[in-house]
């Protein structure tokens, strides 16, 4: 692959989810922005990186493209699991515990 490309591969956007991709598309024609207005000032030192990163842009629109097509799955995703500290249990109980007094007593 070419240079700085290496973490956009498409194994690797295959994980993304959608608003992920929509930032690393973002990130990549800002990137390529940046680049073409060093090329235009003569202060490009690496004029492989435009290439990478026109070919980083053109992979992200595939991805999102096979997506909208369904050739692509879109991966799931990932729920955080819900923890319950020891205290706020506790208090949910003790809360609970006088609410049902009150209702036995009714």
């Amino acid at each position: 692959m070419a240079i700085g490309s290496k973490e956009l591969a498409p194994a690797e956007l295959d994980t993304y989810e959608d608003e992920r991709l929509i930032d690393e598309l973002k990130k990549a024609k800002e990137e390529l922005f940046n680049l073409r207005f060093q090329a235009a000032t003569g202060q490009l030192e690496s004029h492989g990186r435009v290439r990478a990163v026109k070919r980083d842009i053109a992979r992200i629109y595939t991805v999102i493209r096979e997506r909208e097509l369904g050739i692509r799955a879109t991966p799931a995703p990932i729920e955080a699991p819900v923890k319950a500290t020891k205290k706020s249990a506790k208090k949910a109980e003790a809360d609970k515990a006088p609410a049902a007094e009150t209702e036995e007593k009714n």
